[in-house]
């Protein structure tokens, strides 16, 4: 399901392997919905949010040491977005996963997607863009 594309690439390698790690949580995630059956995978599941959250903080925080670092003008913007999404992480923990596995991780699933189109793919790429004039990349 998270396939990594050119399109997703913001041009700043160590944030593009970031990422594709990102990637990498979703798609076992979806690995685990979509082979399930009545097995029990709770414990994978809460694994696999919390490694994603415990990454996410990781990864945004090098995002903006690095806007900060090169005074990109949108870092408060984009430093918002990075805490709406955690918060949202956050929420997904508080959900009852053990009794609906299923759709809990679906809406997890949905939530990554989203964030792909709506962050990766458009404010990201900003970043990107400002960072490479500055000579990263």
């Amino acid at each position: 399901m998270f396939n990594w594309r050119d399109e997703f690439s913001c041009k700043i390698s160590n944030f593009d392997n970031q990422h594709k790690k990102l990637f990498e949580l979703g798609d076992h995630l979806h690995d685990l919905v979509s082979s399930q059956s009545d097995q029990d995978n709770y414990d994978e599941i809460m694994d696999t949010l919390y490694e994603l959250k415990e990454y996410t903080v990781y990864h945004f925080k090098a995002e903006e040491a690095l806007m900060e670092k090169h005074r990109y003008p949108k870092l408060l913007s984009h430093k918002i977005e990075h805490d709406l999404f955690i918060d949202e992480v956050n929420k997904l923990f508080k959900k009852d996963v053990d009794d609906d596995q299923v759709k809990v991780s679906m809406d997890i699933l949905q939530f990554i997607a989203n964030w792909i189109e709506n962050h990766i793919l458009k404010s990201d790429s900003l970043y990107g863009e400002f960072l490479n004039k500055q000579g990263v990349y």
